[in-house]
């Protein structure tokens, strides 16, 4: 069983920038994907941010650019910067953890962008 906590996010301006935290506990954690998805009202989820053990990342359409993504194998631990915020990324942010049909989520944070 994976657990998972989740830090970060929270109401910033538009152009400012948040940074999210998602620590994960369990066995072989370091043979897990882990990232980052959101998910506006009235929206589906979708992906912002993953990263491999071997650090290989992808990153969604509509934060490239913006966003930065570490892991930390050694605390099973991954960082995520997002700059820039529009009011379009506003929702909640949750992380994942994943390897084949292993699939876990976080409860999630909420980011809330206005002037």
């Amino acid at each position: 069983q994976v657990e998972i906590v989740e830090s970060g996010g929270g109401a910033v301006q538009p152009g400012g920038s948040l940074r999210f935290s998602c620590a994960a506990s369990g066995d072989a954690i370091t043979s897990y994907i882990m990232g980052w998805y959101r998910q506006a009202p009235g929206r589906e989820r979708e992906l912002v941010a993953t990263i491999s053990s071997g650090y290989s990342r992808l990153f969604g359409d509509s934060v490239k650019g913006r966003v930065l993504i570490f892991r930390n194998n050694g605390k099973n631990e991954i960082n995520l910067q997002m700059e820039n915020l529009k009011p379009e990324d506003a929702g909640v942010y949750y992380c994942n953890i994943r390897r084949g049909e292993l699939n876990y989520w976080g409860k999630g944070v909420l980011v809330t962008v206005s002037a």
